[in-house]
């Protein structure tokens, strides 16, 4: 995606190099990597609300740190839909095609 559209995407680590782009962080899909739950509040003081939006809501998003949790709290209250519907009911998994398209057996 950074290849392809690099005036939204970046790939690359470190907050200057991703100034109004979209940090598409491939790097955390290993084990034992770290990464932040939906909803979830960020440790580190001055970092966003971690806020999962629909396909339809991305041209909306200006920040990835925009959500306090006062607005995250408003914007929940907000939805007309449950973000969750149907996540319980979705069944997914990984082919053996996958697996060995990323080098696991």
């Amino acid at each position: 995606m950074a290849r392809v559209v690099p005036q939204r995407f970046s790939a690359v680590l470190g907050p200057r190099n991703r100034v109004g782009k979209i940090f598409i962080d491939y790097l955390r899909n290993s084990r034992g990597a770290s990464t932040v739950a939906a909803f979830s509040v960020r440790a580190r003081s001055g970092m966003g609300v971690s806020m999962p939006v629909s396909w339809d809501e991305l041209k909306e998003v200006s920040r990835g740190d925009e959500w306090t949790m006062k607005k995250a709290v408003a914007r929940q209250r907000s939805l007309e839909v449950d973000p969750w519907l149907g996540y319980w009911q979705t069944r997914q998994g990984i082919t053996a095609a996958m697996r060995r398209a990323v080098g696991m057996q």
